[in-house]
């Protein structure tokens, strides 16, 4: 099935890390992907999402605003909004993990 993508705001690009915004309408997606450095979600919105990985494997996740949560580097996944709201989440990619 093909499906429109989600809008993707870069906020903050540098050495350390890269911050976008993920913006989607209902049954909108990213496209698969693979998260090469560690991320932390922060939602904008309450909302689902449904997440098929790289074996096909669906997850559906729920979403709380301003509950942010962490995944280490290495998921490969496709990210659609699975409700009927808008959804926006801020990602935060960390690149540089030396203090």
């Amino acid at each position: 099935m093909q499906r429109k993508k989600a809008n993707a705001n870069v906020q903050i690009d540098n050495q350390k890390i890269r911050a976008t915004e993920y913006s989607f309408n209902e049954d909108e997606e990213t496209g698969f992907h693979i998260h090469k450095w560690d991320y932390v979600v922060v939602p904008q919105t309450n909302g689902e999402l449904l997440l098929i990985d790289d074996k096909g494997v669906e997850t559906i996740a729920t979403l709380v605003k301003g509950q942010p949560y962490f995944r280490e580097a290495g998921v490969s996944h496709n990210v659609i909004n699975n409700g009927k709201e808008k959804l926006v989440f801020i990602e935060i990619e960390i690149k540089d993990h030396t203090l």
